[in-house]
């Protein structure tokens, strides 16, 4: 592939990672329109986020065996179709029902899709800076999809709900007409069979510890039925441990689990990530529900954090290569710890200028910390398993982020003695404390990681960086 298409297949592949972060932040801001206007309970808007998420983390592994079985090419575009059609569904949705079923197979489509494009960069750009330099842009693309989601749901709301689901379809068709013609699929794919009964063992083991993690958010609303369903999912883990350990071609290969680099590359993400989605929860009811501000004020607030679509390219690469993978993912998570210790002191009376130091924080560790990350678990795996590797990781990203929100909703509900606004910020500053300490033990399993460097400071960047995470 010539490096001109390269790039061109880059971009296209970021537009739909952007897609996939963008689609679900707008999403998230105009909920309390879509209850209003179908009548929703809680319990039932809160599934719609939950569908989502279910069909995601569910069908992530699958999704990433299937790209390096069946073709990341025939996986992304294929599935893409599918992501347009169920979005457009969505937002032509007159009852609760059809819009969980949306939400549902859209997540589907995206754990098929995100796991494929990933596997797609890395098999079109060949190990070295200019990987590293692809995935910098890669990472934060996706991460920046998520930050302008916000601003772009506090802006279309208002024109009707149903533009979240609309405007994404437009992006996606734009995507599609451009991945046709650009991007190829140079990897040869493995000629094999599908393991049918670990996809099925898995997805539902997956499915049943994400739906446990997200009834967490109420603990008290029926415990041993939450306790039963963590039960079940680990029972379905163990069930596919044993069903790998035996099929002569396994879905996921348990030797690639025994790397320690690839335990800790996920092990990070999901913290960081979750962090992050707790976090972002947080800053919205302190933000609305205690200071009053509009979607539109919450989302330009929370804008600087996407300063990573403007340093990631450039600044990443270079820290890479000249410190090495891990060094910068633990800067990473020192960054956002000091944010989260920053609204530790959260006030009634903050000003925007106030908080702003805390988010510009964020914003590095953003820059610093997603793309290495991505770097560090994908590279540890051979090029053939490429999809896997999107798998796990994106599996670990989606996980936490369920995890986190739950965690902190748990704790934030919990914390709650009254209805007063000083009541209220007393309970965020107390669920403040989770996605500090996540990324805090982030660090300290990143620590764990660190060695000397394989190449020194003054080598030239132009040498192949390997993760040591």
């Amino acid at each position: 592939m010539s490096t001109t298409r390269r790039w061109g297949a880059l971009l296209v592949l970021c537009g739909a990672i952007f897609l996939e972060g963008i689609d679900v932040a707008m999403l998230n801001v105009a909920l309390p329109s879509i209850r209003a206007d179908l009548g929703l309970s809680t319990g039932a808007l809160s599934g719609v986020v939950s569908a989502y998420v279910l069909g995601y983390a569910g069908f992530m592994l699958l999704g990433g065996r299937a790209a390096d079985l069946f073709g990341r090419r025939r996986m992304f575009l294929s599935w893409l179709v599918v992501f347009v059609i169920f979005s457009g569904l969505g937002g032509l949705a007159t009852e609760g029902w059809m819009l969980l079923v949306a939400r549902f197979v859209t997540g589907v489509a995206a754990a098929f899709l995100a796991p494929a494009g990933l596997s797609l960069v890395t098999a079109a750009f060949p190990d070295g800076p200019e990987r590293t330099r692809a995935l910098s842009i890669y990472a934060a693309t996706a991460a920046g999809g998520f930050t302008l989601g916000l601003v772009a749901g506090g802006l279309l709301t208002p024109l009707g709900w149903r533009w979240v689901f609309f405007a994404p379809v437009i992006i996606s068709l734009l995507v599609l007409a451009a991945a046709v013609p650009l991007v190829k699929d140079d990897a040869e794919n493995e000629r094999g069979k599908l393991d049918m009964p670990g996809a099925l063992l898995v997805t539902s083991a997956m499915s049943a510890l994400v739906y446990g993690v997200v009834r967490l958010e109420h603990p008290s609303d029926a415990p041993l039925l939450t306790a039963a369903v963590f039960a079940a999912g680990v029972a379905l883990l163990a069930a596919f441990v044993l069903v790998e350990r035996r099929v002569q071609e396994p879905l996921v290969r348990l030797g690639a689990l025994r790397s320690a680099p690839l335990l800790r590359a996920n092990a990070g993400a999901l913290l960081f990530v979750g962090a992050f989605g707790g976090f972002q929860l947080l800053m919205t009811l302190y933000l609305q529900e205690i200071r009053g501000w509009t979607p539109t004020e919450t989302g330009l607030a929370m804008l600087v954090v996407g300063l990573d679509l403007v340093l990631a390219p450039t600044l990443t690469p270079r820290l890479v290569g000249r410190f090495g993978v891990t060094p910068v993912i633990l800067v990473a998570l020192l960054c956002s710890a000091a944010c989260y210790a920053v609204f530790l002191g959260a006030g009634l009376d903050w000003t925007y200028a106030t908080m702003l130091p805390g988010l510009v924080l964020l914003g590095v560790a953003f820059t610093l910390g997603y793309g290495p990350l991505t770097m560090a678990a994908t590279e540890s795996l051979d090029e053939s398993e490429q999809g896997l590797a999107g798998g796990l990781l994106y599996t670990s990203t989606q996980f936490g982020t369920a995890l986190g929100v739950s965690v902190v909703t748990a704790v934030n509900v919990a914390a709650l003695s009254g209805e007063t606004p000083a009541a209220k910020l007393s309970a965020v500053h107390a669920a403040m404390t989770v996605p500090l300490m996540a990324v805090l033990l982030g660090a300290l399993i990143t620590a764990l990681g660190l060695r000397r460097r394989s190449t020194a400071p003054s080598e030239p960047v132009s040498e192949p960086v390997r993760a040591e995470v």
